[in-house]
């Protein structure tokens, strides 16, 4: 998993263009769509109908329930146009009823057409900081497959009523259209929650995903709030910050988690499906956490639990942010796990949720979510595609997750060499996040500002973890997207 979140605002010039055009020639990553997949997606020439649910965005909507009476709504980055989840939330009772509408790319992908064969190709959506290479042609992932406000799109729509603490008491899932009624940003929302505006679907969106963390809490599951890197344009120019996630940040990824177990739920219950795993962490992985936690003066009793702990940090405070990208490394091993015909896998739990759960709320972004669904909606009897193509789909999205997470880190370390590299010789003062277990001389240092975490060199000196310190800039080269630092 990638160590590193970044997020990124505006479009970067050259030279740091440069380096990331060389960035995607080496991973090889895919260029414009070609022109089969272009004509398939625009419904050019027509295809054949006989197939369940293929179709092309210039096609009619499917014949489904109609719900866009219903005021769905958003929440996304403020410039995403590929809008996978609209929701609605109401009271029901003591309780609450969740809507969830996940965008139907299967409602436009042909299985073994052009525009399914190039989605197991690319298998997830790659972001770069000045673009992005798109699992599904822009004409469906950012128009006629995502739910924008205002107009009407077939949707996978989840139904889940919870009781007055949040537990699930049932859930339906089914094809229907809906319309979004807003495009809604994470600021926005907590703004409007905190100042009391919000209308009760939107205020119900802390009621609900505070109720969830405490059913987290409660069995175990642990939600990692860790610090975003965000590269910022501001006076023509591009700069790096730390963003920490806010409260509405982890309301609506509760939801995702909901939806996530229902669909997990379904699928053992019928014996066939994909799941998302994680093993439990190693004792040896969490007793070098307790170590790195004592190094960066972080007060970790014996008697308070890892996900105690993690509850209690503050994203905001640089050693608190600086254990939780250290915390990532329990992620690791994480996987897709394929099981049919009531054959179920050894393990079908995810460590850090704890409990069963798939990948389902992102099909525009993310290949496993449209396998997912189809399972989801058809559980007694999968559609064939599915079925054959199910037993490939661990290794692919493991070779594109892969992929995702390199893309990740080299961005970020261009980026950074990018905006350092007119300052190579300055000192700066920052926290040793990390130390190389044998060579104790190398490690991490992570910067107030700007945003850095690089390699830290200490010549004969052991690194100080979770010590600040002053460090000089020795190297930034956006070409080999290397930054370092030693002690100053």
């Amino acid at each position: 998993m990638p160590r590193r979140r970044i997020r990124v605002t505006g479009t970067p010039e050259a030279p740091l263009r440069a380096a990331l055009a060389a960035l995607r020639t080496e991973l090889g990553v895919p260029e414009d769509f070609p022109p089969e997949v272009l004509a398939e997606a625009m419904g050019v020439p027509p295809f054949e109908r006989s197939r369940e649910w293929g179709r092309a965005a210039a096609a009619p909507l499917p014949q489904v329930p109609d719900v866009t009476d219903i005021p769905f709504f958003t929440v996304d980055p403020p410039t995403s146009m590929d809008l996978d989840q609209a929701m609605h939330l109401s009271r029901r009772g003591t309780g609450f009823r969740v809507r969830y509408a996940i965008a139907d790319v299967a409602a436009f992908v042909v299985p073994g057409g052009a525009l399914d064969a190039e989605a197991h190709r690319r298998v997830t959506t790659l972001y770069f900081p000045d673009e992005k290479t798109p699992l599904h042609p822009p004409l469906l992932s950012e128009g006629a497959a995502s739910l924008l406000p205002d107009v009407t799109r077939p949707a996978v729509l989840w139904t889940i009523d919870l009781d007055a603490d949040g537990r699930t008491i049932a859930v339906d899932v089914h094809r229907a259209l809906v319309r979004s009624r807003a495009k809604l940003d994470y600021a926005t929302v907590q703004q409007r929650i905190d100042t009391g505006t919000a209308e009760e679907p939107l205020a119900l969106l802390k009621d609900i995903g505070e109720a969830r963390e405490r059913l987290e809490v409660e069995r175990g599951g642990i939600s990692l709030n860790v610090p975003e890197q965000e590269i910022v344009e501001r006076d023509h120019t591009y700069e790096l910050s730390y963003r920490a996630p806010l409260p509405a940040d982890g309301w609506n990824a509760q939801l995702s988690l909901l939806t996530g177990m229902a669909a997990a739920d379904l699928m053992l219950a019928h014996g066939t499906g994909v799941l998302r795993t994680l093993p439990a962490a190693p004792d040896g992985a969490v007793g070098r956490l307790h170590h790195t936690a004592r190094a960066l003066h972080i007060d970790w009793p014996h008697h308070v639990s890892y996900a105690a702990l993690i509850r209690s940090l503050d994203p905001r405070l640089p050693h608190h942010a600086a254990f939780l990208q250290e915390c990532t490394t329990l992620l690791r091993g994480a996987g897709y796990t394929v099981f049919r015909d009531g054959d179920l896998p050894a393990i079908t739990t995810h460590a850090a949720v704890a409990a069963p759960y798939t990948h389902c709320t992102a099909p525009l972004r993310r290949l496993v979510d449209r396998y997912a669904a189809e399972i989801c909606l058809s559980p007694a009897s999968p559609p064939t595609w599915v079925l054959a193509g199910l037993d490939a789909l661990p290794k692919q999205m493991a070779d594109g997750t892969r992929i995702a997470g390199t893309v990740e880190r080299e961005c970020v370390d261009i980026v950074e060499a990018a905006l350092l590299k007119d300052r190579v010789g300055d000192l700066f003062d920052g926290y040793v996040v990390d130390v190389e277990e044998h060579q104790p001389t190398v490690g991490k240092v992570q910067l107030d500002t700007p945003a850095v975490v690089a390699r830290l060199e200490g010549g004969t000196t052991p690194l100080p973890l979770g010590e600040r310190l002053r460090v000089r800039l020795t190297q930034a080269d956006p070409g080999t997207s290397k930054v370092r630092f030693a002690l100053a």
